[in-house]
């Protein structure tokens, strides 16, 4: 589980500097000030939350089980909280309106808090002999 962790926060870190870059530059001069900071908001989210999946994966102090829990809920609320965003950020590019799929960016980002929790939950069942 730690190595499949590792490898999905590692792939959402590049994917995070690659969608960071198209909005940056392919995206200037489709979207608006507004739409861009939308994106970037997104980019910023992914990457801080693929940066805790590293973490997460490397760290002894976290059980298998807690860091399963923390890898689902993670993973699942950058899908819908960066990617809703996404979407979003680019509506007015698109065929298809997406605003449709706006109720599950809080969705995503109540996800993500979860995750944290359980982070938070994890390090208080910490046994401090473990640390030293």
């Amino acid at each position: 589980m730690r190595k499949k962790i590792l490898i999905t926060g590692a792939i959402l870190g590049c994917l995070a500097v690659i969608l960071g870059a198209f909005g940056a530059h392919g995206l200037k001069k489709i979207l608006t000030l507004d739409q861009i900071a939308s994106f970037e908001t997104g980019v910023r989210y992914q990457m801080y939350h693929s940066l805790l999946l590293l973490f997460v994966g490397a760290t002894a102090f976290i059980s298998p089980k807690m860091q399963k829990l923390i890898y689902v809920f993670i993973l699942w609320g950058i899908i819908l909280f960066s990617g809703s965003i996404y979407l979003l950020a680019t509506n007015d590019s698109t065929a298809f309106d997406f605003k449709t799929i706006g109720f599950i960016t809080p969705i995503g980002g109540t996800l993500l808090i979860i995750g944290w929790i359980i982070l938070i939950v994890s390090f208080f069942k910490l046994k401090m002999d473990k640390i030293s």
